[in-house]
């Protein structure tokens, strides 16, 4: 089968186009035809050289296709599905008391295997989600990874309610437009970030009640000019250094931050007076569950939330697609059409 891998770690020069032996499916796995895979920033970071990738390695960790075989009760061969991209033990209190995702082996399609950036790939089979024939490859494709993520940051672990203001970072990412759907699904006033008027009007399309330029504007000075000064009760904050100190300023008396990343930089500082003073909850986050993705899928498959594609690719031209996500040109997900 065809693969694109990188051998060793750096620039986008180091993907390759490779020729390589189909995957054979261990016990408790299924093979899959991949369709279509969806980037992600983690496929930028285990390129240029992140710990605990193998090499060579192949990347792809939302991916959607059809079963080539699988020898599991419900699942057929030809069956339509997506993937869910976190892998667990399945059998720890963690995995058991459906947290999967705080499993202590918890790890991911693509990075702790072989991912989707190929015609053949195997997961494991509790990780296969049917998708009704109506829901397109790429469209599945760009939905688990920053739906799960955003589910997980606002539903689970920032317990958003409806009538809450919530900032989200970002609205132009991936996780970003996701917030966004799922955040308005909540009854949540949502205020975004991005860096163009044209991103910030596709985030208006979205839902958003209110954008500011990140490049150009203050951020608190607005989300203070957008609230009467009171402040918003959640910030997603996934952009990390770069945005940190604004979005602490950001925050009412009482408010939640809840983070999943640090794509500008993982190195922040915090005067502990203004977090106990002000009562402000610092909140962690990493993907989510299997029930929760199940859970957002149905929103998903109902037509309630839309994945946002912004440009697909063919599989030989992975170089670029991801040269257009480390230069954050896209509005939604790039996609690799297999």
């Amino acid at each position: 089968m065809k693969a694109v891998r990188f051998h060793e770690h750096g620039g986008l020069e180091v993907l390759r186009y490779d020729e390589v032996p189909d995957p054979v499916p261990a016990p408790g796995e299924v093979l899959v035809k991949v369709k279509a895979c969806a980037l992600n920033h983690l496929d930028l970071w285990q390129r240029r050289g992140i710990p605990g990738v193998p090499l060579p390695h192949c990347p792809g960790s939302d991916v959607a296709g059809e079963v080539v075989r699988g020898e599991a009760p419900g699942v057929a061969e030809g069956q339509r599905v997506l993937v869910q991209p976190g892998i667990s033990c399945g059998r720890c209190a963690a995995c058991l008391g459906g947290e999967d995702n705080l499993c202590r082996s918890f790890g991911l399609v693509g990075y702790q295997s072989e991912g989707g950036y190929a015609e053949l790939t195997t997961v494991p089979v509790e990780n296969i989600v049917p998708i009704p024939d109506r829901i397109g490859f790429v469209e599945a494709a760009a939905f688990p990874m920053t739906f799960l993520t955003a589910w997980h940051m606002l539903v689970t672990r920032a317990e958003l309610r409806p009538g809450e203001t919530v900032l989200i970072l970002a609205a132009g990412s991936g996780v970003g437009q996701a917030a966004v759907q799922v955040a308005r699904a909540h009854g949540a006033r949502v205020i975004v970030t991005a860096g163009s008027e044209q991103k910030l009007a596709r985030a208006r399309e979205l839902g958003a009640h209110e954008g500011i330029d990140h490049y150009t504007q203050d951020i608190s000075k607005e989300v203070r000019r957008f609230t009467d000064r009171r402040g918003v009760d959640v910030v997603f904050e996934h952009v990390g250094q770069a945005t940190w100190e604004q979005s602490m300023k950001s925050l009412r008396r009482g408010g939640r931050l809840v983070t999943c990343g640090a794509t500008a930089g993982p190195s922040v500082s915090i005067d502990i007076r203004h977090l106990f003073q002000r009562q402000i909850s610092l909140i962690g986050s990493y993907m989510g569950s299997k029930g929760e993705l199940l859970t957002a899928a149905e929103l998903f498959f109902d037509g309630r939330f839309n994945p946002v594609v912004d440009r697909t690719y063919p599989l030989e031209a992975a170089a670029e697609a991801q040269g257009r996500l480390e230069d954050s040109e896209q509005f939604g997900k790039v996609v690799l059409e297999v």
